[in-house]
C-alpha cells in the first residue's frame, strides 16, 4: 500500500511544509479552504493568458497564501522573469483588483509578491507543464520524457521520474510509459520528494503525467523532543 500514498502528504511534517497558513475556527475552514483554490485558480488562468512568449514562460512552481487578522499575503514561485520587472507591474495591479472582487474582501488588504524560481525545470509542476505543451504539439512521448529528463539535469537532484498514461500517441489502447533517472526512493520518508500530477489535452484524448524528482535525504528526523 506504500505506492498508493501520496507522496506529499505522506512527509507532510517531516520535510513537507503547508501551502496555506491560516487560523480560524472550525466553522470558516470550508471557506477559506475554497477561497485559497479560487485564488490559485485565478493566478494560474490570468499568467496562461497574458503571457504570449512561450520561450520565456517558465510555469509557476507553487502558490503560498497566509492569512492574518486583516490582509491576506500571496507569495507566488515562478519561472519566468517577465512577472518580476517593473514595467510589468500593472499587470500585477490588474491581478490584484480581480482577485479582490473575485472574493469580495472589502476593506481587507491583499499583498502579492513574486519570487524567482533560480532552476525553474527543478519544479515538477514547471516541468509537467512543459511536457504538457509538448504532448499537445504531437511531440513522441519518448522523445518528450527524454528531453525533459535532461532539462532537470542532475546538478542538484539526485533522480526524476516521469510517467505518461493514456492513448499515448494516438494509439488506440491506453497504456503507461514512464522513465527513471538516478535514484527516486519513495518509500523513505526522509527523502525529499517533490511531486505533480499534471492533465495534458490532446486531440487523442487526456494524457495523465505524474513526476516525482528526488531532491537530497534529510539527516536527522525529530519524533516529539527526541532526534533520530
Amino acid at each position: 500500500m506504500g505506492r498508493k500514498i501520496h507522496p506529499l502528504g505522506f512527509r507532510l511534517g517531516v520535510n513537507q511544509k503547508h501551502y496555506s497558513y491560516r487560523f480560524a475556527q472550525m466553522e470558516d475552514y470550508p471557506k477559506f479552504l475554497e477561497e485559497d483554490r479560487k485564488i490559485r485558480t485565478s493566478i494560474e488562468k490570468y499568467v496562461e493568458k497574458h503571457v504570449k512568449d512561450s520561450s520565456n514562460y517558465g510555469g509557476i512552481g507553487h502558490i503560498e497564501i497566509q492569512r492574518k487578522t486583516d490582509p491576506i499575503r500571496i507569495e507566488i514561485h515562478t519561472g519566468f522573469p517577465d512577472l518580476l520587472v517593473e514595467e510589468h507591474s500593472l499587470g500585477i495591479d490588474q491581478m490584484k483588483s480581480d482577485i479582490e472582487h473575485m472574493l469580495g474582501l472589502g476593506n481587507r488588504k491583499l499583498r502579492i509578491t513574486l519570487n524567482n524560481v533560480t532552476q525553474p525545470y527543478g519544479e515538477p509542476k514547471i516541468l509537467a507543464e512543459h511536457v504538457a505543451s509538448q504532448l499537445k504539439n504531437r511531440v513522441a512521448f519518448r522523445r518528450t520524457m527524454k528531453r525533459a529528463i535532461e532539462l532537470v539535469g542532475r546538478t542538484s537532484n539526485k533522480g526524476i521520474k516521469i510517467q505518461i498514461a493514456g492513448r499515448l500517441n494516438g494509439s488506440e489502447m491506453a497504456r503507461v510509459e514512464w522513465a527513471r533517472e538516478g535514484r527516486v526512493p519513495l518509500q523513505t520518508i526522509r527523502a525529499r520528494i517533490s511531486y505533480c500530477y499534471h492533465p495534458a489535452q490532446t486531440i487523442h484524448g487526456v494524457l495523465g503525467i505524474k513526476i516525482w524528482i528526488f531532491r537530497d535525504t534529510e539527516l536527522s528526523l525529530s519524533i516529539g523532543n527526541e532526534t533520530l
